[in-house]
């Protein structure tokens, strides 16, 4: 009987602190789906501040292949490289939330068009340049 007591107690123990450990990740998965909501408003905010915003990063080159197609149309272009922000990383999960997994993320008119598919395709189908004068980017 007496071995009993100091097992219920290491039990009693290692349980509490198996709870305390699960309910310290709970905590940061709620921050961290929290930081993303905060995001997914930046986002949205940021989408809207401009005809056309794209969401891209510096090394990447089919972010480079839209940009300037939007440079060679004459678009003035507002461009967030996710690489260079202090919390890129969290926009990039946001975007993917918003239906965008990779970039860039086009934005026209606060829109989500998408990503560099979804652009050139526009484009090759003679859209892209309707859009861009319905969004008030190209006055041509």
């Amino acid at each position: 009987m007496h071995m009993l007591v100091p097992s219920l107690t290491f039990f009693s123990i290692t349980y509490l602190s198996i709870l305390d450990e699960l309910d310290a990740n709970l905590n940061t998965i709620r921050e961290s789906f929290l930081l993303v909501d905060l995001e997914m408003e930046r986002v949205t905010n940021l989408a809207s501040e401009r005809p056309v915003v794209i969401f891209s990063k510096s090394t990447c080159c089919m972010c480079h292949t839209i940009k300037t197609l939007f440079n060679e149309f004459g678009v003035s272009v507002a461009v967030h490289e996710l690489d260079e922000m202090p919390r890129g990383r969290e926009i990039e999960q946001a975007l993917s939330r918003f239906g965008c997994p990779t970039l860039p993320a086009v934005f026209i008119g606060g829109e989500l068009v998408g990503g560099a598919n979804e652009v050139m395709s526009l484009h090759l189908n003679r859209s892209l340049i309707p859009m861009l004068k319905r969004a008030g980017a190209l006055w041509v």
